[in-house]
């Protein structure tokens, strides 16, 4: 279906020139999903302009269904990131939607039933009268999505078509992509730089390496159907998958992680080897903390940790014994007061008698 062949692609001229893609070559069977990763700035959307004709590349060629691409072809539509600028905001929905297959040569009727079909294929069967202003911008990009699929388009491209949407509305899109690519039979090159999105809803990904790009790794995703935002992250082959296109888009190799700083050494898991060193200062047993069968060690006198701990435990008894001694004391006393008070008043009584 696709057929791209040492493309290259650079960016003005001299000293100054960008060379954003140089001699990359692949190709994407009829009715697969391809999706494209790689580091910011690797010249991926470069890649996709360059499949839709929309500039012409420096250096190799790119074919759909076998012809040289010098223009948009006539079969391919493409669905951009920034929906609130492909969507004209004085058109209704439905007439968003209907707008490209004017080229088509359809009347107008023919063109409300297959802009109407599209609408409810996506969701939105009821927001045709509707503007774009007056829906939130994951039903914006829903319009968009409607419009390509009303064209009807053997190749469809989508350039990041998530990155300006919450990661909600993000994971019903990324469902609703794999449902049209479902129902229609279509042919996908999805760009993306979101690496969990590349392999959820991917047949392949084709990793890109930094500028000038060209191919670093091409997966196969051969995860189970029907995909679920939940069951299928969980896949074992989904994890796998993942670390994978995260390595080769950082450029990263498990040789290079064994060898970072606080990265796993050969020859034993960092943190088992952390637990099997002993830990000094073992209290209330005879082993030490981490290491089994060896004697605490003894204190200077030779009696160890349970002469300590007589020791202590005489002293505590002698504190009790010292405490209750002064408590008597207190008590003592305070009788002692009370007894002289009482005294003094015996003495007054006889004189209170004689006064009478």
């Amino acid at each position: 279906m696709l057929e791209i062949s040492n493309l290259s692609h650079t960016y003005g001229s001299g000293p100054g020139a960008h060379h954003a893609i140089e001699g990359l070559s692949l190709s994407v069977a009829e009715g697969e999903l391809l999706c494209v990763v790689g580091p910011s700035g690797a010249g991926k959307s470069t890649l996709l302009r360059s499949i839709a004709g929309l500039i012409a590349p420096t250096g190799g060629e790119v074919k759909v269904d076998g012809q040289l691409v010098t223009s948009t072809p006539d079969n391919l539509a493409v669905v951009f990131q920034d929906y609130s600028r492909s969507l004209f905001p004085w058109m209704s929905v439905a007439d968003n939607v209907a707008l490209p297959l004017r080229r088509r040569g359809m009347d107008k009727s023919d063109r409300k039933a297959a802009a109407q079909e599209a609408l409810e294929s996506v969701g939105l069967s009821g927001a045709g009268k509707k503007y774009p202003f007056q829906l939130s911008g994951g039903m914006q990009q829903r319009v968009a999505i409607a419009r390509a699929l009303a064209y009807r388009p053997k190749l469809m491209l989508m350039d990041e078509p998530f990155g300006s949407v919450d990661a909600q509305t993000r994971e019903d899109l990324e469902d609703l992509v794999l449902q049209v690519r479902g129902h229609h039979k279509m042919t996908i090159v999805l760009i993306t730089h979101d690496i969990d999105e590349s392999v959820y809803v991917g047949d392949r990904v084709v990793v890109l390496s930094k500028a000038p790009a060209h191919v670093v790794g091409d997966l196969a995703v051969e995860l189970p159907f029907p995909r679920d935002q939940i069951s299928t992250r969980e896949h074992a082959d989904f994890v796998h998958l993942r670390a994978e296109v995260g390595r080769l888009v950082r450029g990263v190799t498990p040789t290079d992680q064994l060898l970072a700083p606080g990265g796993p050494k050969p020859g034993g898991n960092p943190t088992d080897q952390k637990a099997r060193k002993q830990r000094p200062g073992g209290q209330g047993s005879g082993t030490r903390k981490g290491g089994a069968g060896q004697p605490a060690k003894q204190s200077p006198n030779g009696n160890g940790q349970a002469s300590n701990r007589q020791a202590s435990n005489g002293q505590a008894a002698n504190g009790q014994k010292n405490g209750a001694q002064a408590s008597n004391g207190q008590k003592n006393g305070a009788q002692k007061n009370r007894a002289q008070r009482v005294g003094k008043k015996k003495v007054r009584n006889p004189k209170r008698k004689a006064r009478t």
